[in-house]
């Protein structure tokens, strides 16, 4: 292992403005908005204030997975939240999450509209209010729950962890990038041997969490994120990559990813999206 500078923590941390890398002009140790700011509102049920980051794309391909099914209230509009400009601190933003991460989300089909935050959280909501994507054998339902919430717990550490040492550092760490990069590999290991005696984390059936895995191991496994794919040698897993292909190929995935997304192929993004008709004006540009 390379050889670094030994590093004494102090007796109270203080904040370093400077020592953040990447995300140093937004990444701050309080909670709070930071400006009066309030947040548009279109005509549909569901408001969703995001960006397509993976737990954005979670949202966005349960809507349409929802729409696509033919259930005309989950309706929504997408409005662009850039969180590199801070947008995530605003005070209507706050105000529905927080915890000042994307997404939000806004249910204004209820009496009093419902406030959620936390992508999971508004993956199960949905589910549940539609009645879709969560299965209704109580064994079934348990399995897709489990797989849920381990996407839950186990993100951060490819995301915040891996990602952040490997891809974001101002240095790379060696100590760092190896620690995380064995814990995703181990939670690659999981997923494929799970999917080498599944369809889907639930069984034969796809639900909520494949849609919350997949955008995330997903993406890593076809080495879109962190374009860390020949590091982790992510070709070896079989079944995860079978699994990510066959996702892949749903309409509604297809056009869920392009949501709040401004980054890539031109014709690969949809900023905001208000009208099902957005992506066939996109495709006609």
């Amino acid at each position: 292992m390379t050889d670094t500078a030994a590093y004494v923590p102090p007796k109270v941390w203080k904040w370093n403005k400077e020592n953040g890398g990447k995300f140093a002009s937004i990444n701050r140790p309080t909670a709070g908005s930071i400006e009066d700011k309030e947040l548009p509102v279109g005509r549909h049920p569901f408001q969703l204030y995001s960006l397509a980051t993976p737990n954005g794309v979670k949202v966005t391909v349960m809507l349409e997975e929802l729409l696509e099914l033919g259930h005309s209230g989950a309706e929504y509009d997408a409005w662009l939240i850039n969180i590199g400009e801070g947008d995530q601190f605003g005070s209507g933003f706050v105000g529905i999450n927080p915890n000042s991460k994307i997404p939000a989300l806004m249910d204004h089909s209820t009496k009093t509209p419902t406030r959620l935050f936390e992508s999971g959280a508004m993956l199960l909501y949905l589910a549940e209010k539609f009645d879709a994507f969560l299965p209704k054998d109580p064994t079934k339902r348990t399995e897709c729950l489990s797989w849920l919430f381990w996407q839950m717990g186990s993100a951060p550490y490819l995301g915040g962890g891996f990602g952040h040492f490997y891809a974001y550092a101002p240095e790379k760490i060696e100590y760092c990038v190896d620690r995380f990069a064995m814990e995703v590999k181990r939670q690659l290991d999981v997923l494929d041997q799970h999917l080498a005696e599944n369809k889907f984390f639930a069984g034969d059936d796809y639900s909520i969490a494949d849609i919350a895995i997949w955008p995330w191991y997903g993406a890593l496994v076809k080495g879109i994120l962190y374009e860390a794919g020949e590091f982790l040698d992510v070709q070896s897993y079989t079944h995860v990559n079978r699994w990510t292909d066959e996702i892949a190929e749903r309409p509604a995935v297809k056009r869920g990813r392009m949501v709040n997304r401004v980054w890539g192929e031109p014709d690969s993004q949809l900023p905001e999206r208000h009208e099902a008709t957005d992506f066939h004006a996109k495709a006609a540009e």
